[in-house]
């Protein structure tokens, strides 16, 4: 597997139909995309339903469908994260996977990214593999077009308060919103490293 999606991301990617896209951006496809085990449970009961109802789940089960889920990582690298109050056990899981294979990750966990930081061996082994929302939507204005992006992420606007500011305040341009946001969010989890849009490396 080449990337690793947690759930935050996969959810808001594929409601928004942008997750083919920015794998795609990312240089890989769905089929080289691991995730949780547990996401297609999840997707069938519980908060992820409530949160995006039961059509959109139904679409994210067959979606969830063709990505296999992630290999079980060694106690090694799970343990620390598992240790961080900050990290809950599926993020741990797909930190942990990353971390010992090698693969990028896409998160939208931003509480797990600061407790992360603090642990100097993942710190430095996912340094510049870490892809936040921002920082991919960013890439994805620039590659299909902001008014693309904007029409895709509507469904979004009420569930996140990054996409409700970016692209539906005026005066903002998005690319600018989203810019601010992952500047700030690079200066909290430092000294971590985070992919950056505009280099497609950590910076």
């Amino acid at each position: 597997m080449k990337l690793l999606i947690d759930t935050d991301a996969f959810c808001k990617l594929a409601v928004s139909d942008l997750l083919r896209e920015a794998v795609r951006v990312l240089g890989v496809e769905l089929t080289e995309c691991g995730r949780l085990a547990a996401l297609p449970h999840m997707l069938r009961r519980g908060r992820l339903r409530r949160r995006y109802g039961e059509e959109a789940c139904e679409s994210m089960l067959q979606m969830a469908g063709q990505l296999p889920s992630l290999p079980q990582p060694t106690a090694e690298w799970l343990d620390p994260l598992a240790a961080v109050q900050a990290i809950d056990p599926g993020e741990a899981l797909i930190l942990a996977a990353a971390a010992e294979s090698g693969a990028m990750i896409v998160s939208g966990d931003k509480r797990a990214l600061e407790g992360l930081k603090d642990l100097e061996a993942h710190r430095d082994a996912l340094a510049g593999r870490i892809v936040v929302l921002e920082a991919l939507l960013l890439k994805l204005c620039r590659d299909l077009g902001t008014n693309t992006v904007r029409l895709r992420v509507r469904p979004l606007e009420g569930l996140d308060r990054v996409v409700r500011v970016c692209f539906s305040s005026q005066g903002l341009e998005p690319e600018e919103g989203l810019l601010s946001y992952f500047k700030d969010l690079q200066k909290a989890v430092s000294p971590l490293t985070l992919w950056a849009p505009h280099t497609g490396a950590g910076r």
